[in-house]
């Protein structure tokens, strides 16, 4: 395995003037000494100063989390993704997300299109006012030629709670079954358009959960990638000029490629 090095030297301990100009020891015992001195800064300068703390620290900063990047993109499909650092997977739910609210747009507004052209067709063809009437009055208009066949079927079916009034704006009659025939169709596809937009909500949901899912999953390998990284690095240090003339202690760090 490849690996990439930094080297780090510092000086500060012991000038060089200085080292150079003190003779070497004289006995072994200072020697040792000297050379425990050494030891111990070098414990210090790569185990508590410089090393390794601020290395967990930055790799706790880069945490992603997984319960995060899922509410993300259970708001926005994809977001969830760009916060996990995985945005080139992400970018297609976000993509479908824009489609789905373009096609849920386009039944709205086809739905309300064909709705009003056959109710305008009803008012000119069959005399139906329509204001004021709900939905299953434009049902009833399209499947009976008129109101005196609609109110005999309820009184022998003995629903007169469903009768309609004459009086109160209610009456139809259309001229011809080829006229009624052709407003029910249109009002028909007028209530597909608005089925359709019920597939196309389920899509958005659906879209949301497995973008939901996939970010929580990016922002997992995020997390384990960081960490591998982190335990491929090694750091050592040694003493500059050797035990008899000590000049700096070099630190070096080693991160696996």
């Amino acid at each position: 395995m490849a690996l990439s090095r930094w080297i780090l030297v510092l000086t500060f301990l012991i000038p060089a003037p200085l080292a150079s100009q003190e003779p070497p020891p004289r006995f072994a015992s200072e020697s040792q000494s000297r050379l425990h001195f050494f030891n111990s800064s070098t414990n210090l300068v790569s185990g508590s100063a410089f090393a390794r703390p601020g290395m967990p620290q930055e790799a706790d900063d880069d945490r992603k989390s997984p319960a995060l990047a899922a509410v993300y993109s259970l708001l926005l499909p994809g977001m969830g993704e760009l916060y996990a650092g995985n945005y080139s997977s992400g970018k297609y739910f976000t993509i479908a997300d824009g489609v789905l609210w373009l096609t849920f747009i386009a039944f709205e507004l086809h739905g309300n299109a064909l709705r009003d052209d056959a109710r305008a067709y009803s008012a000119a063809r069959a005399g139906v006012i329509t204001a004021g009437k709900d939905d299953q009055f434009f049902v009833d208009v399209g499947n009976f030629m008129n109101i005196d066949d609609y109110n005999q079927k309820q009184l022998r079916d003995r629903e007169p709670d469903r009768l309609y009034d004459p009086a109160l704006g209610y009456a139809w009659n259309w001229s011809s079954n080829t006229d009624r025939l052709l407003y029910r169709d249109q009002r028909v596809a007028s209530e597909n358009m608005y089925n359709n937009q019920k597939f196309v909500i389920a899509a958005l949901i659906v879209n949301r959960v497995v973008s939901a899912i996939n970010a929580a999953r990016a922002a997992v390998a995020h997390n384990n990638a960081l960490e591998e990284a982190m335990r491929d690095v090694e750091f050592s240090a040694s003493v500059m000029g050797g035990v008899t003339g000590p000049h700096g202690i070099m630190l070096s760090v080693k991160k696996g490629l």
